[in-house]
């Protein structure tokens, strides 16, 4: 069966190994964040469907910024998978395992990477041609030695994981030591939501510098 991730789109996201995880509450924001992520090295983010804005905000960042690679966040069901693919989305995300919202952006030709937490859910996954996977809630669920363990009848297969969920320049470095194991972290602490709202670029500029500092970009 067809990988539904492809291999460039998931060989940059390793390159970079950190994602901004991002909320917007309005789209005045979008580009000004954009920038000041681009200026700390941070040229991957996941922008999750939580707000009104968020749609709007994928289609200012795509529309000012095409070297920025865009996931969609939050996908929860097929309608938001057409609505992230409209918007311009690279790439689609879901906190959980849903076959028919996995499926449907396999029909629509939207790469997307499923939410995992249990060995069941990466089995069916897999069986429906993911290799690139997301671990959430990553910390609560025992994170990375819990997950080296889970992973371990898959590993084989080239199963990688993007975990989110918890995740700081405290314990980044403990992840990213397993990169046959992670493709990428994920964290909302580079762009917080009330550094966004606060509309301090600078301070979201440094962390994400911070980030991408710490994994050797």
């Amino acid at each position: 069966m067809t990988e539904i991730f492809p291999v460039e789109l998931q060989s940059k996201i390793e390159r970079l190994g950190v994602l901004a995880v991002l909320v917007i509450d309005d789209e005045k924001h979008a580009v000004p964040l954009a920038e000041a992520l681009l200026q700390g090295g941070i040229d991957c983010i996941e922008l999750t469907l939580r707000t009104d804005a968020a749609l709007e905000a994928v289609k200012l960042m795509k529309t000012h910024f095409e070297e920025l690679t865009i996931g969609c966040g939050t996908v929860l069901n097929a309608r938001q998978v057409d609505q992230s693919l409209e918007a311009g989305a690279d790439f689609a995300v879901s906190p959980g395992f849903n076959p028919k919202t996995l499926l449907h952006a396999r029909e629509v030709g939207l790469p997307f990477a499923p939410g995992v937490a249990t060995a069941s859910e990466i089995e069916h996954a897999v069986e429906l041609g993911c290799r690139l996977l997301k671990f959430f809630p990553s910390e609560t669920n025992g994170g990375l030695a819990h997950l080296k363990v889970l992973s371990a009848p898959f590993r084989h297969l080239g199963v990688k994981f993007v975990p989110l969920g918890g995740i700081n320049l405290g314990n980044l470095g403990n992840y990213l030591e397993e990169r046959d194991l992670i493709a990428a972290v994920g964290g909302s602490w580079i762009a917080p939501r009330d550094l966004v709202v606060a509309e301090d670029w600078s301070s979201i500029e440094r962390l994400a510098r911070e980030a991408t500092q710490s994994v050797g970009r």
